[in-house]
């Protein structure tokens, strides 16, 4: 039976089944246990959003294969974090931010992958839903930012209920996604937002940072069109173009960097990886980058079989565990 791009909920998105054409909801497959988040929580009070007019929220299925699963969310009204529990807490926890060109935010690949990944080795890991800056939000380039501020300060806030350390919470993030992370690296304590709870009297600063095939440069020379054009609108000046650019707003105190990217991505250029690298190094930041010659852009844990890129995930533990996180 072929999916196609149809809209669907599968397991773990707290959405209503959609769907169009022949797809039906006896369509949808039912997804083995452990796949799904265990816990899904909002990063805002309800009520405290203005949702832009019409926004709905949909769910994108992009895989005609079953067996492996290619969601993208799309008019996030719910920004939120979903839960990915071990059996044994080791105290870590990492969030992530998947890609999505600032369109979308991929569910799978970038997010639901990688968090079992994490899970299965003891980490908590928190799958971020963050607000997309062209669906009509107000003060629209800074809206990831405040989410994934908040995303930190949440997940410190709930230590002790889930079992986590907050001197180690690590973040990452995927391509747009990357920028979102790097953004939170130099911009962490940016005032992005009013405090609304406790939370918010909270560190946003993670303990470590990785970003990945990250967009990073909004400098038009390197720049991911589509992202930039989304963030920041069709016309920016060279001011505010420089203020979203995190390879121009490095600090001496932000967290130390993991980078990876391949050399052959026609999506994001590496020069967005090569310009933070050299940024984070001339401001004395510890920054450890791998890059290889092969990979795309987008590959996650999916598409890198066969490829010395498939190694990238053991050289995340491992920096992980040099840097005390896991």
């Amino acid at each position: 039976m072929r999916f196609g791009r149809r809209l669907l909920l599968a397991a773990g998105l707290t959405l209503p089944l959609i769907a169009t054409g022949n797809a039906s909801a006896k369509s949808a497959w039912t997804r083995p246990a452990g796949l799904a988040p265990d816990d899904s929580i909002a990063l805002w009070p309800e009520g405290h959003l203005a949702v832009p007019a019409g926004l709905v929220e949909s769910v994108v299925q992009r895989s005609d294969d079953p067996n492996a699963s290619d969601r993208m969310l799309q008019g996030i009204t719910r920004p939120r974090l979903d839960i990915f529990r071990p059996e044994k807490p080791n105290g870590a926890a990492v969030i992530l931010a998947p890609g999505g060109g600032y369109r979308y935010v991929v569910v799978d690949k970038e997010g639901y992958e990688l968090a079992r990944w994490l899970r299965d080795r003891g980490v908590t890991v928190y799958v971020l839903f963050y607000r997309l800056p062209g669906d009509g939000w107000a003060d629209r380039s800074n809206v990831p930012l405040a989410d994934a501020q908040r995303a930190v300060r949440l997940v410190r806030s709930r230590a002790k209920a889930d079992g986590i350390d907050p001197a180690r919470v690590a973040f990452g993030g995927f391509s747009a996604g990357g920028h979102v992370a790097t953004s939170l690296l130099t911009r962490f304590d940016a005032k992005v937002y009013a405090p609304v709870d406790a939370a918010d009297a909270l560190s946003a600063r993670p303990d470590t940072l990785a970003a990945f095939y990250p967009v990073v440069s909004m400098d038009p020379a390197i720049a991911h069109a589509v992202s930039r054009e989304k963030l920041l609108g069709p016309a920016p000046d060279a001011t505010r173009a420089a203020l979203y650019s995190p390879e121009r707003q490095v600090r001496a105190d932000m967290p130390s960097l993991f980078l990876l990217h391949a050399e052959d991505d026609n999506v994001v250029k590496v020069e967005n990886s090569l310009r933070l690298q050299g940024a984070a190094r001339a401001v004395g930041v510890p920054c450890e980058a791998h890059y290889f010659a092969k990979g795309g852009h987008g590959f996650g844990l999916m598409k890198t079989a066969g490829l010395p890129v498939a190694a990238w995930p053991e050289l995340l533990w491992n920096w992980l565990a040099a840097r005390r996180i896991v």
